[in-house]
């Protein structure tokens, strides 16, 4: 069961920690590789995937976060491609949230779905969101997804909200000449609603990493803009970070202003997660190709013990942080490949 404050999660078989002392306790888990937008900065439009039966099974899934929950491994965020396109959504997050050690649940997710889904979602035993919306123009928003409705969005945030699924957290990638000249209005939600509005700066991969490169905002940009606009921000908590982005809040406002700049004030340091792919392969870093295949050798008939030892191995060699000031772009799969 998914672990209260009344009823503590079970001791850890083994605690998975890499060479420089980090303690890895955060999988992010891609659900399929799959989704029904494509994104300018994700994946091209002619994207093409992986057969189903090249990617977890149910079963196959929930033992290996069984797996991970036994290594220390508590907080788990779901993503894709997009998580609510896979057949069986809502029971995959019941067994997740059922399972012994797991104490934090979320998902990241375009939205276009949560209108029907974020209920029973919540029901199941999901806690939070974060729903992708890059501007609240409806007419930009279609050309960044190249398919995408706004209105469908919008309609899923809120019932998100309605279900529980809080505080909402609202993700903004900005890419010059799509939306930059948007981030003033989307920061501005936070004036009437506490949500939280994170803006991403774009990190390059794959077959899109030349347009990321070129077309990247960052977080200073952002914030400049911002306040030429409209106000300052005012930095929270002395800049600690909140998981991964920086907080903000303008005076008064019931919500906060979040940036994550992975590229230009990497957070490397402190990172204590890693990915588990859709096909099975533990990745150690977004922004690094080193992966490990788990689904593989579960399919020859590894024991849970054995894959345990496997992961323990891999986290050992978790990397410090990226290479992009390197010029070390990750080849082998776009975003949506890796679950972000």
């Amino acid at each position: 069961m998914m672990s209260t404050a009344s009823s503590p999660a079970p001791a850890p078989t083994a605690v998975a920690k890499d060479r420089f002392g980090r303690v890895i306790s955060y999988l992010r888990i891609s659900l399929t590789d799959k989704c029904n937008l494509r994104c300018v900065y994700c994946m091209p439009e002619d994207m093409v995937f992986r057969p189903n039966s090249h990617l977890m099974q149910d079963d196959e899934l929930l033992l290996l976060v069984r797996v991970f929950a036994s290594l220390g491994f508590w907080k788990y965020r779901l993503t894709g491609g997009e998580p609510t396109i896979r057949h069986n959504v809502v029971e995959v997050v019941r067994g997740i949230a059922h399972t012994e050690g797991v104490r934090s649940l979320s998902m990241t997710t375009n939205g276009i779905l949560l209108g029907e889904l974020a209920e029973p979602l919540a029901e199941a035993g999901l806690q939070r969101v974060n729903v992708s919306i890059d501007t609240l123009d409806p007419d930009r928003f279609r050309r960044i997804t190249r398919w995408g409705s706004f209105d469908e969005v919008w309609r899923g945030l809120e019932a998100a909200e309605r279900a529980g699924l809080t505080p909402v957290k609202i993700n903004v990638v900005v890419v010059r000449g799509f939306n930059d000249q948007d981030v003033t209005a989307l920061a501005k939600l936070t004036l009437d609603h506490p949500w939280q509005v994170r803006f991403i700066e774009m990190m390059p991969f794959g077959d899109v990493a030349t347009f990321a490169k070129e077309q990247i905002v960052t977080d200073a940009e952002i914030r400049a803009r911002i306040a030429s606009e409209y106000a300052g921000l005012e930095l929270i908590d002395d800049g600690q970070l909140d998981g991964e982005a920086r907080m903000y809040r303008f005076a008064g406002a019931p919500g906060e202003v979040g940036f994550i700049s992975s590229v230009t004030q990497p957070f490397c340091a402190s990172c204590n997660r890693a990915r588990l792919t859709a096909d099975g392969v533990l990745r150690l870093c977004l922004l690094r190709d080193k992966e490990i295949d788990l689904l593989t050798p579960l399919r020859a008939g590894a024991s849970e013990d054995e894959l345990r030892e496997m992961i323990l191995k891999a986290i050992w060699w978790k990397p410090w942080g990226h290479g992009l000031a390197e010029e070390v772009i990750p080849l082998t799969r776009v975003m949506s490949q890796i679950g972000g």
